[in-house]
């Protein structure tokens, strides 16, 4: 394999609809779809509003849909051999009807049955495997086949991530009281005070440029840095200084050979302890100067889901040279001192970008995109 690892197609859903102009209509314009709850009764907890997509979408088929568009938009040739790559915490809604003694999909929870179900959809033979490594799972996942390319043990990697707000996230994040008290999310606001979960799934296809060139593929963007770290600190808190995030960005920007960014997509949550330790990780990562934004901010946070939908909105980024705004600021907090891109959509040339995620337990993963 030589000449490093592009993006050359993607599918993606979120509480806006499907595809990419959903997203230019909705992440880039900072409209924000939060409302109260429709599919299960909210009342029990801190707040009832979420990010959701009409209706009860289901699971697999939510994935499946965008796994169908990223293979059809990279034009991938029957029989091509693709490792199939999943983040995904599994399809509560299955779990939670065979609990209950309702009708059940057999294995339909299991993440790496869902890996395995993509794949079988897609129809392409190759290795499959699920990442369930909490908010950094599909960027782990993302990660994993950048690390297969350049290794040079696979040509193709489609990667995917998927979450639906439910219920039972829904409780564990009340009783966590990481949701938001006054049922808005303010990444990096001082009247910040927590997160709000939202819909999301997406897919992207990577491959060696060597094997996309060769068969004449558009090569969208290519995927020169990763970087992966661990705060060692506390079992849900992220360390105060934001060493995991800072490390992470080191090792990107160091596999890729450079030593900055035109935008930073953060991983923002929108909670007092996230957005303060983000920023600090930041200031030490890319300098004061990089603008950077959250984008949950308008699509919530899509948990396991969540590296992969990023990715395609730092994608979009690259390719639109507009940078999508941090929704919801009000306040300006001296912990928060960075350019947080809050007066809406900015329209800047970018040449490289960086897409940042953490999750519990102190992960955090840095993936860099740039020009083709």
């Amino acid at each position: 394999m030589t000449g490093g690892v592009v993006v050359t197609g993607y599918g993606v859903f979120t509480a806006f609809g499907w595809g990419e102009k959903a997203l230019r209509d909705g992440v880039f314009t900072g409209a924000q779809v939060f409302a109260p709850a429709r599919r299960f009764d909210p009342t029990p907890f801190r707040t009832p509003m979420t990010a959701a997509a009409a209706g009860d979408p289901d699971l697999v088929e939510v994935l499946g849909g965008c796994a169908d568009d990223a293979v059809d938009m990279a034009g991938l040739p029957p029989g091509t051999t693709v490792a199939t790559l999943l983040g995904s915490a599994g399809d509560w809604k299955s779990v939670t009807r065979f609990s209950r003694g309702l009708e059940f999909s057999p294995g339909a929870g299991v993440p790496g049955v869902l890996a395995g179900m993509v794949a079988d959809r897609i129809g392409f033979d190759g290795p499959r495997l699920a990442f369930t490594n909490a908010c950094v799972a599909s960027a782990s996942a993302l990660i994993h086949g950048w690390r297969l390319i350049t290794a040079g043990r696979q040509e193709v990697a489609l990667c995917a991530g998927a979450y639906l707000v439910e219920e039972e996230n829904m409780a564990k994040f009340d009783s966590g009281r990481a949701l938001s008290k006054d049922g808005a999310i303010r990444p990096f606001s001082l009247d910040r005070s927590g997160l709000l979960l939202g819909d999301g799934a997406a897919a992207i296809v990577l491959e060696s440029e060597e094997h996309a060139r060769g068969r004449g593929a558009q090569v969208l963007a290519r995927m020169t840095g990763v970087g992966v770290a661990s705060d060692a600190f506390h079992i849900a808190k992220p360390h105060p200084e934001g060493r995991g995030i800072n490390s992470a960005i080191s090792q990107a920007f160091r596999r890729a050979g450079v030593s900055g960014v035109d935008y930073v997509n953060a991983h923002g949550t929108g909670t007092p302890a996230n957005d303060g330790a983000e920023t600090n990780g930041l200031r030490a990562g890319v300098g004061t100067d990089t603008p950077i934004s959250s984008t949950k901010s308008t699509t919530g946070h899509m948990l396991e889901a969540a590296g992969a939908v990023e990715f395609v909105v730092s994608l979009l980024a690259l390719l639109d040279g507009v940078i999508p705004p941090t929704a919801g600021y009000r306040v300006p907090d001296p912990a928060c001192d960075l350019d947080y891109v809050t007066e809406g959509p900015r329209r800047v040339p970018l040449q490289r970008v960086l897409s940042l995620n953490a999750a519990f337990g102190g992960m955090n993963t840095a993936i860099l995109l740039e020009q083709p």
